[in-house]
């Protein structure tokens, strides 16, 4: 045990100033944090989760960004030359949602307008479920966070007016300050995160309400297209 005491402190000397700062920094963060009890737990957890979820979504969202346009134009190229094969196989290579879309009206082609339209529909849905999966969490962290926050503050206010009625009043403001800052924390924590997720879901969902907005406007460009006075292109051999 002696050994190991001495060794401590001489790896420590052998550390640069900078190093020695930064772990001392880094151990008074922890420390501070730990001191707002056991609520600081859940706490962190949610902040962890906060992250997760905002790095998830956000390349969910990305992956599912295009441009719209143009790919309607290209299917539309592609319907009006006849070629439905060579629609399709256009928008498997995107693995877009407007892509998929329009893959489920094109593999309906010559049956009812309105049951093209109906699948369209329905895959357009299901597209922007994917897209706003799991963001409700995010809507529910801020809320919770904030809560779990005060929660903690209360238990703390609690500990610390026990601590004085034990003493029988006989206790040094420093010391009550001391056990109020501590309580305020979690405060302090959870509605940092909580902001963290308002922001975070916020943002997440402009980004999925303006490609849902794309994907209807391609969807209905598409219905359009098929209703156009101009014969349909010939379809032997799609299925």
């Amino acid at each position: 045990m002696l050994l190991l005491q001495e060794a401590v402190p001489q790896s420590l000397e052998a550390l640069p100033p900078d190093s020695l700062q930064a772990a001392s920094d880094s151990m008074t963060v922890i420390d501070t944090l730990m001191r707002g009890g056991w609520v600081m737990v859940p706490i962190l957890l949610l902040s962890i989760l906060t992250i997760y979820l905002f790095v998830e979504r956000l390349l969910t969202v990305r992956r599912a960004q295009a441009d719209p346009g143009s790919i309607t134009e290209r299917v539309r190229a592609y319907v009006q030359s006849g070629d439905i094969r060579g629609a399709l196989a256009f928008c498997e290579a995107q693995d877009k949602p407007i892509a998929r879309i329009l893959k489920q009206g094109l593999e309906r082609l010559g049956r009812p307008i309105s049951e093209i339209q109906d699948a369209v529909h329905a895959a357009g849905k299901y597209e922007a479920f994917e897209l706003e999966k799991r963001t409700d969490l995010l809507a529910s962290i801020a809320g919770i966070a904030p809560m779990l926050g005060f929660f903690g503050t209360v238990t703390g206010m609690i500990k610390a007016f026990q601590e004085i009625q034990n003493l029988q009043g006989n206790v040094n403001p420093s010391v009550l300050a001391g056990g109020i800052w501590e309580a305020l924390l979690t405060t302090a924590a959870g509605l940092l995160v909580g902001i963290l997720a308002v922001f975070f879901y916020n943002l997440l969902l402009n980004r999925i309400n303006r490609i849902v907005n794309d994907m209807e406007r391609s969807a209905t460009a598409f219905i359009d297209l098929l209703q156009e006075p101009a014969p349909m292109p010939h379809q032997e051999g799609l299925y």
